[in-house]
């Protein structure tokens, strides 16, 4: 399933109906660039695979500026994040286009941002070398990416306990775009190199995260690969994965919590001459 197909299709329409959710889950990635952005004194922001809009939202609301966009491939999810940013009272942009080839107006954007949105690209040379077009000189980049898949089970869970059970469940191959494509710190440096970015520093970032319990299924039953085939499961076949992948999250259960830690590199680099 190509990109564009699946976060404009079932993938993007499950991260619309958990968007309370995961806006709550991944907030402190959100604290993170904002903090970046606002002590660089940033005016024009760009938030690739800016989704839902949460992140581009709490730019634009710090800053003030009304100078940020976001730019995501769904259309779905862009119109989530229009719907929040109108019901906030803040000015943002979203563009609808891929990164990698959209024409963005040349050295339009002062930091350029992404949380868990740029792993995705098919030629992420080509990606990066677009948005190094789109910042302007001395420009700031800030994204948070997920290290390797062996440091972070708990994203692994659902689909590992699933598998017997499922057996068309999508498989995660090593090289692919998807979730953990920038685990590879000496790749992603390679990859900003090329695309004309300076400076680049890859640092880890372990951040706990914690999920209510009683959202827990609603989590595994929809995102991620097991949520994407399992909405045309039988009956029968569905409670059975619900009830095997609810106890292999027990470890990670704690009362009403479930906590887990998120093992992500932070990547920075800048816009030098």
């Amino acid at each position: 399933m190509n990109q564009t197909a699946r976060w404009s299709g079932i993938a993007g329409q499950a991260w619309i109906d958990a968007q309370a959710m995961l806006d709550e889950l991944f907030r402190p990635f959100e604290d993170l660039l904002v903090a970046e952005v606002a002590a660089a004194g940033a005016g024009r922001v760009l938030d690739v695979g800016c989704g839902t809009g949460s992140t581009t939202v709490a730019v634009a609301r710090r800053l003030g500026t009304g100078g940020c966009a976001g730019v995501d491939i769904a259309e779905p999810m862009l119109a989530a994040a229009r719907a929040r940013a109108d019901r906030d009272g803040v000015p943002v942009a979203f563009i609808h286009a891929d990164a990698q080839e959209h024409d963005f107006t040349p050295g339009g954007f002062d930091a350029v941002i992404s949380r868990f949105g740029v792993m995705f690209f098919t030629d992420p040379v080509r990606a990066f070398a677009n948005l190094r077009r789109a910042a302007t000189t001395g420009a700031i980049l800030r994204a948070v990416v997920w290290r390797d898949i062996a440091q972070n089970p708990f994203m692994t869970t659902a689909e590992r306990a699933a598998a017997p059970l499922v057996p068309d469940l999508p498989v995660r191959r090593p090289g692919e775009p998807g979730q953990f494509a920038f685990a590879d710190p000496d790749l992603v440096r390679g990859i900003l190199d090329r695309g004309g970015w300076t400076g680049v520093g890859i640092r880890p970032v372990d951040v706990r995260c914690v999920l209510p319990e009683r959202d827990l299924v609603h989590y595994f039953t929809r995102l991620g690969p097991l949520g994407i085939v399992l909405g045309q499961a039988d009956e029968q076949t569905r409670a059975r994965v619900v009830d095997t992948v609810r106890a292999a999250f027990d470890p990670y259960v704690h009362g009403e919590e479930v906590r887990f830690t998120a093992a992500c590199w932070q990547v920075d680099a800048s816009a030098a001459r």
